[in-house]
């Protein structure tokens, strides 16, 4: 069989192949084309699913009857110099949205230049060009495109409902409109807008009107740059995490993309606070110089490769993290409960006094430091306590705390899990952590498989503080543990790190398989559900709360308490 050339019209279907998947493929390289001609506004339309009809009209630049005949030749651009492929500073650069369009549908594209001059009209069907002709248009650009993938049926075949295509598509212009404030979207079906969002001031007004005040109540704002190199956005709180990544939105320059690196930080960043299998809520904008990062690795430009990934992933690791230390308290929506799940009780006085050696000494029996300021003898909490003055146990597991404006409710189980867990990280990264020889090593059985995969972890064991080695072909023996631990159930720990570690594998990360190691054992060694605490030892746990970062997640990801403000528990009553 003789080598031949492809006809150009074959070229391009192959070409669009690549560039055009689906109708959001469409809709993006649109919108992305009308934000690059400096639109403050860009109105969507959309029919049948993205077969029948895309219609995307903006107010920017417009185009003359010269520029609109090259708009649809392959590889013409005006955001390109031949030298500029390392300093990109549009979200499209290639010349082949346009081109590789027309060869699929049916494409008019309408444009009256902001410069001066008529309106002209360009026809494309199935790649075949009729000349300009004159047109009505105010400034700006229109670009009709009906019959998508006429000219090649097979594509339809591998399309979803037209509901689903237009989900996507709408996806696509929230996404645009989360990177472009000063930018105006709407997205309009035969039945509905599915986008409405006036151009605004500033991202954060962007984020609410787009994402909703529910997701502003439950996130934090975070911020940071190294070496010219600049994070922001606003992180979802671990309470208020997804069963899927379905909301997160990465942009880097004004551009959203599925970066592995960028992903791969999201979850160290949330790696002590959020249980595997859930996902945070998350928005995320990354601005870089263009020369260190290379956006052209991909046909529909959504991944990107950057100069310095390790800068990258410290950067969104460190300002995420940082941003959820310094958030106390979940949100936790007590105040929609029904009246009727609450009955009133009589209140059991309750012998307010200060920290005495005795409560000193009951609060290091949980391995816990005793406050440094007494309990004042008043029943109102001092705002200095965020976590108010112990009140009561109930069922032996949730402390209820009194605080000036309200009171929460403590896991005391959850909370103290995570105490143990960032002290024995703390202690870690300053000294490394203090171990204990055990006066009798302890030998624990286990399955040889378990065996082999504790004696290859043994030197990572023991930066967490735990020293073992392989006695025998089933069993490991107990040499030393971490001095914070204090009478720990050792074979319990160490089987449940034999499951982590079976379940984390080769490839994670040494420090986050060190991590897990830490809360494992902080796991066994916190105070346990159905054990009654003293006022004091109530009161410390409560203390030492408010002073450890991520105190309002236990390792799991779970709540450690929840607050109800008085306003609500009035509200409750009646009385508001």
């Amino acid at each position: 069989m003789r080598i031949r050339r492809l006809s150009e019209g074959t070229v391009n279907r192959i070409a669009a192949g690549e560039v055009i998947e689906r109708p959001a493929s469409v809709v993006k390289e649109l919108v992305e084309n009308a934000i690059d001609a400096g639109a403050s506004q860009v109105d969507v339309a959309f029919r049948g699913g993205g077969k029948s009809l895309i219609r995307v009209s903006d107010d920017g630049i417009g185009m003359g009857p010269e520029d609109l005949a090259l708009a649809i030749e392959r590889h013409a651009t005006s955001k390109l110099a031949d030298d500029d492929l390392i300093d990109i500073r549009f979200l499209g650069f290639r010349g082949e949205a346009l081109p590789s369009i027309g060869a699929v549908s049916r494409l008019a594209i309408s444009s009256k230049p902001r410069s001066g001059g008529d309106a002209h009209v360009i026809m494309v069907e199935g790649g075949h060009l009729s000349p300009p002709r004159p047109a009505a248009l105010n400034i700006g650009t229109e670009i009709d495109v009906k019959d998508l993938f006429f000219a090649t049926p097979a594509r339809l075949k591998f399309l979803k409902a037209d509901r689903t295509e237009t989900v996507e598509a709408a996806e696509v212009v929230r996404r645009m409109a989360l990177a472009h404030p000063g930018v105006g979207f709407t997205f309009v079906t035969e039945e509905r807008r599915l986008v409405d969002v006036p151009k605004e001031e500033g991202e954060e007004a962007r984020i609410r009107r787009v994402l909703g005040a529910e997701f502003m109540d439950n996130a934090v704002a975070f911020e940071l740059e190294r070496e010219g190199v600049r994070v922001r956005g606003h992180a979802g709180l671990p309470t208020a995490a997804r069963a899927n990544s379905a909301q997160q939105y990465m942009f880097v320059n004004g551009r959203s993309v599925r970066d592995k690196l960028i992903s791969g930080a999201i979850r160290g960043a949330y790696a002590d606070v959020l249980p595997a299998g859930r996902f945070p809520a998350l928005v995320l904008f990354l601005d870089c110089p263009p020369e260190r990062v290379d956006v052209n690795v991909h046909p529909a430009k959504a991944e990107v490769r950057f100069r310095d990934g390790g800068l990258v992933r410290g950067l969104i690791v460190s300002a995420i993290r940082d941003a959820l230390a310094g958030k106390r308290a979940p949100d936790t929506g007590l105040s929609r409960q029904t009246v009727s799940s609450f009955r009133p009780v009589m209140p059991r006085p309750f012998n307010h006094r200060g920290f005495d050696e005795e409560e000193k000494q009951a609060a290091l029996a949980m391995n816990m430091p005793p406050a440094s300021a007494p309990v004042p003898e008043t029943p109102v909490a001092q705002p200095d306590y965020p976590l108010g003055n112990a009140r009561a146990q109930i069922h032996d597991n949730y402390i209820v705390a009194q605080t000036r404006d309200g009171f929460v409710l403590v896991d005391q189980h959850a909370a103290h899990e995570r105490l143990v867990y960032e002290r024995l990280k703390r202690e870690r990264a300053d000294r490394g952590i203090e171990t204990q020889p055990l006066l009798v090593p302890e030998v624990v059985d286990l399955d040889p498989v378990e065996v082999e995969r504790l004696a290859a972890a043994a030197e990572m064991l023991a930066q967490g503080g735990l020293v073992l080695e392989a006695f025998g072909d089933g069993a490991v023996i107990i040499r030393e543990v971490p001095a914070a631990l204090g009478r720990a159930d050792v074979s319990g720990i160490v089987r449940d790190v034999a499951d982590e570690l079976a379940e984390l594998g080769v490839t994670t990360s040494l420090e986050d398989r060190i991590n897990h190691v830490l809360a494992t054992m902080a796991c066994h060694n916190s105070v346990r559900s159905g054990r009654r605490l003293r006022p004091e030892e109530m009161n410390a746990l409560l203390r030492e709360m408010e002073a450890t970062p991520n105190s309002g997640q236990c390792n799991h990801g779970r709540p450690t308490f929840i607050e109800l403000k008085l306003s609500d528990i009035e509200k409750l009553f009646g009385r508001r």
